[in-house]
């Protein structure tokens, strides 16, 4: 038995256009410079109101943060439905899913910095819940790199990490399956670059999702 961890943003779905418009529209609100939509991509992953700290410079998030954060939320649902934005399955993860999740060799779950309302709305969008059986989000645990999201998954289902893989884009990603004691697969088709998720520790990256079957087995 073997418990497969995914991250959603970058991973599971490509959700940079609609995480960015929220956050340029957030950070115009509160009279910042408007971000670049490299500065969004560095920090998808990160708990929100970290990541808008670490886009504003700032060692910590303060109040400033968490008003923008709170902000940033009640935003999040309106630019979704006033711009007709989608969060799509990036190509051949659906098939993956399909494969994978009906295995009794195996648990799904999910480790994501999204809310767990916005984990809720991808994992019905999709029709990830059946397959889905246990999941951490920024509303249960510290942020990642911090390696709780895995090892309460661990706990939940009984699992120990040395038989836990962690699937993600994002430096943090890796570095939290490592700091947990997990193997770390990093993505390519994310928002990382391939050297940056080598160089976090990565026991191996990945071009397509197919190729992640001979790595879980």
């Amino acid at each position: 038995m073997k418990l497969i961890l995914f991250d959603c943003d970058g991973t599971l779905v490509d959700s940079v256009s609609l995480i960015h418009e929220t956050m340029r529209r957030t950070f115009l609100h509160f009279d910042k410079p408007e971000p670049r939509v490299e500065a969004t991509k560095a920090i998808i992953g990160l708990t929100l109101d970290i990541a808008i700290a670490r886009m504003l410079g700032r060692p910590h998030a303060g109040d400033e943060e968490v008003a923008m954060m709170a902000y940033y939320k009640s935003l999040f649902s309106e630019v979704r439905r006033d711009l007709d934005f989608r969060e799509p399955l990036f190509p051949g993860i659906r098939e993956l899913v399909d494969k994978i999740g009906p295995r009794d060799d195996l648990l799904i779950g999910a480790v994501t910095g999204k809310s767990r309302r916005g984990l809720d709305l991808i994992m019905e969008t999709h029709g990830f819940g059946k397959y889905f059986v246990v999941s951490r989000t920024a509303d249960d645990c510290p942020s990642k790199p911090h390696p709780a999201m895995v090892t309460e998954c661990c706990d939940e289902t009984g699992m120990v990490p040395g038989m836990t893989m962690v699937i993600g884009d994002a430096v943090y990603d890796i570095q939290m399956a490592k700091a947990a004691g997990a193997t770390a697969i990093g993505v390519s088709w994310g928002y990382a670059s391939v050297e940056d998720l080598w160089n976090a520790g990565a026991d191996a990256v990945v071009d397509h999702p197919n190729e992640l079957l001979a790595h879980i087995g």
